[in-house]
């Protein structure tokens, strides 16, 4: 790819915070948008070649053959874009983004990849942009990047692939976003500075999410105390290239317990070994039996608190994330804002 900027490039994130941000007296320093709930995917298209690069760097064009032919149609000859892909569907009249169709669509099967293409359309939402023509912007302030991403899609319309998100400098608009734009299949609202560079792999925006959620990596489970199904799943994060212990998720139904075993029994690490075993350093005579399996799947969880580098109770399964790729998954998104001091707390008089 001749481009100004070529892949792989790993996009800008955001850390959590607990509230939208204010704009200051005196000048506009936010700007905010939905948060989509999708696959984060960076789109290079130079001519006939595109490429959808993924959070971890992969290429996610077999996956939608859709996107691909609707670049070549719908963008500039050369341009890299940031957004997310979503796979909308009607619910009740309603047209919402599903995720569960979305994740469908990462398929081994070439056939299959084309017939989802077909019954279960993507689009892009693009919400920044690095580069049009022969000139890059990731240097720019949002502001430029905002014209330039405005400017490579153009006006949009239904019959179109591809979006440009919504934006205001509006905090109370913002946060009129977060409630009402929910039951689209939204997550939540992101923040940018408005006079801010994209700067790769950074926390440089803030997401304020509607649930706390994280990505973690399923290193084992356990057998169901009747013997039959699975009792929990193990969940690790990745430290400084080591792959840590943070809790376990449980409490699945009884026709999920089965699937789940039968999901991970043929990646097991030991697989002629009984579930009973010597302790590891994920597993110990105190806290059970775990079977270890190959570090390979990420599931979001959605807790409470953290506590010492793990969760503090047992989590709650939400999804597979097949987009994300398990080294991503890190102490990072962790990241809590400390909103008030313990004395404050102690001493507060409501």
């Amino acid at each position: 790819m001749e481009l100004p900027v070529t892949p792989p490039v790993a996009p800008m994130l955001a850390k959590a915070v607990t509230t939208v941000p204010a704009q200051p007296a005196d000048a506009l320093e936010w700007s905010y948008e939905p948060k989509w709930d999708g696959f984060r995917a960076l789109i290079f298209r130079d001519g006939d070649e595109v490429v959808i690069g993924s959070r971890g760097g992969k290429d996610l064009a077999r996956y939608f053959p859709e996107i691909v032919a609707a670049a070549k149609e719908e963008l500039p000859y050369k341009v890299v874009l940031d957004g997310e892909i979503g796979v909308p569907h009607l619910i009740d009249g309603t047209h919402r983004l599903d995720w569960d169709r979305l994740a469908q669509r990462i398929h081994p099967a070439a056939s299959r990849v084309a017939l989802l293409a077909e019954q279960t359309p993507a689009v892009f939402i693009g919400f920044d942009a690095l580069a049009l023509g022969s000139e890059p912007v990731m240097a720019e302030p949002f502001r430029v990047r905002r014209e330039t991403l405005v400017e490579a899609i153009g006006p949009g319309s239904r019959d179109r692939h591809f979006h440009v998100s919504r934006v205001t400098t509006d905090p109370v608009i913002a946060q009129d976003w977060f409630s009402a734009f929910e039951g689209a299949g939204l997550d939540g609202v992101v923040g940018k500075r408005l006079d801010g560079p994209y700067v790769e792999n950074k926390r440089e925006m803030v997401k304020i999410k509607h649930k706390r959620t994280a990505d973690c990596v399923v290193i084992g489970y356990r057998v169901h105390k009747s013997g039959t199904g699975l009792g929990s799943m193990l969940l690790g994060l990745f430290h400084e290239g080591e792959l840590r212990m943070v809790g376990g998720a449980g409490a699945f139904t009884d026709a999920k317990r089965q699937e789940l075993q039968a999901k991970f029994e043929p990646m097991r690490l030991d697989p002629d070994k009984p579930a009973s075993g010597e302790p590891t350093r994920w597993r110990s005579e105190k806290s059970g039996e775990w079977i270890p399996i190959r570090p390979e799947l990420v599931a979001e969880v959605a807790y409470d608190q953290m506590e010492k580098g793990r969760f503090r109770h047992t989590v709650k399964f939400l999804r597979w994330r097949p987009d994300r790729e398990p080294e991503s998954c890190g102490y990072d998104q962790l990241e809590v804002p400390l909103t008030y001091d313990l004395h404050d707390v102690l001493e507060g008089t409501d």
